[in-house]
This record gives C-alpha cells, structure tokens and sequence, in this order.
C-alpha cells in the first residue's frame, strides 16, 4: 500500500557539503538531484500527492549567498524540468509567501503551473517561503475578514472553513510524512494537514536519498495500522464491512 499523498521533509544539504570539505551550494546541487530521483519514481510508485519542503520562510535568515545559490537552483529546476513533468503528466503547484521569492522566480514557477495544469497522474508540490503558523495565521485574516464584512458569524466557523483558508486548501490531507537527515521535528511544515500522518525519519541526509530509501518508507507506512481515533477491533469490523 503506498500513501496517496507523500511529503518530505528534504534535510541535510548542508551538511552533506560540509562533511566533505565543500561549499554548502554543493550540497544543494546534490540534494536537487535526489529532488529528481524522488519525484520521478513517486510518479512511478502511484503517489498521488507529493510535496517537498523546499525553502522555510525561517531560511529568508541565512546567508545571503546561500539563498541567492538556492533561489538559482530553484529557478534552474523550473526551467530544465517544465518539460519532464509535461512529458510525465505531473501537474505543478506551490504553497508558501511568494511575494518574498524573486521576480525571476515568481514567474517561472507562474508558467509551469500554467503549463502543468492539465496533468492528473501526479501533483508535485513545492512549499517555497512557507511556514504552517504563519499559513495559519494567513488563514485565520482571511476568515476574520470575511466575518466584519458580515459574510461569517463567529458561532459558524468550522473545522472545514478553516482548512480550506488554508493555501493547502487544494491537496488532501498528508498520509505519509518522512524527514531525512536523523531530525524528528516537523519544523512549522504542514502542521494541520499532517497531524494524523504516519511519520518517518531517516538517518541519512538529504543528497545520498534513493528510490531503495523511499521503498522502505512505503513498506513502513504499509505496515502500520491507522486507526484515526478507533481501536483495532473497531477498525478490523470497519474494514470487514467494505465490500471486496
């Protein structure tokens, strides 16, 4: 059983380049490459959903040669697999504050999912400047102004308006969540729609991720029982009722 909807957590790029003695831009060169390995055999594995924590808003402090190198990587990855992900049906999409990002990178990633629009055998998702809090508090204005424009009475906020004030509003809820590099901290990404995701931690940083690696999440993730708030027995009588 794979998860419909995968997202990761891509950690360790800049260790990676420091354990060998390189500049952290070599290590974001290498994990860009492990973006295409992933992406590409998602699709083939039957992911339905994929998103990748690409750039925290948190990120914005770093160097600034840092996050010039990541924004042209970034860009460069829009530009060279915009027809890859035509040619595989992979519609494109971004969650995140783009106003922070670049022009350059704004409109390339404005065009593809332009282009991509149309594809249905995969969305790949690229959460770039995002926070979960700072998502929510961006969703909490947005009902706030609906009810003093007396579009929405407090007593009537449900759980429902509030994910779908959400940018996630479009993707499902995260069934599997995995997070390279040997941390086992979400790290503000996607704290709502993972809360009852099945998480997975791997020690090995983000450039050395294979498909070898991604199987093992998959079979991990098929061995556990989720269970949303019933017991075994409950769920055992739930799934003896589906119809074969």
């Amino acid at each position: 059983m794979k998860p419909a909807h995968l997202a990761i957590i891509m950690d360790g790029n800049g260790r990676w380049a420091e354990q060998r003695g390189l500049p952290r831009g070599s290590g974001h060169k290498e994990g860009a490459e492990a973006v295409r390995r992933v992406v590409r055999y998602a699709r083939k594995s039957g992911v339905e959903t994929l998103t990748l924590f690409a750039f925290s808003s948190l990120n914005w402090g770093r160097p600034s040669d840092e996050v010039a190198d990541l924004m042209d990587l970034l860009l460069r990855f829009l530009d060279e697999e915009k027809q890859e992900m035509l040619d595989r049906d992979i519609r494109l999409t971004a969650i995140g504050e783009r106003d922070y990002l670049p022009p350059a990178v704004r409109t390339a990633l404005a065009d593809v999912e332009l282009a991509t629009a149309r594809c249905r055998t995969m969305t790949l998702v690229l959460a770039v400047s995002y926070d979960g809090r700072r998502d929510m508090v961006e969703a909490v204005r947005r009902l706030t102004d609906m009810a003093c424009r007396g579009q929405l009475l407090p007593a009537d906020v449900t759980e429902q308006q509030i994910m779908g004030a959400l940018s996630t509003r479009r993707l499902p809820d995260v069934d599997l969540l995995v997070r390279t590099s040997g941390e086992q901290r979400l790290s503000g990404f996607l704290p709502l729609e993972a809360c009852y995701a099945e998480l997975y931690f791997v020690d090995k940083l983000w450039p050395d991720f294979e498909e070898a690696d991604l199987d093992r999440a998959f079979e991990t993730y098929a061995g556990r029982q989720r269970r949303f708030g019933l017991t075994p027995a409950q769920l055992d009588t739930q799934l003896a009722t589906v119809p074969a």
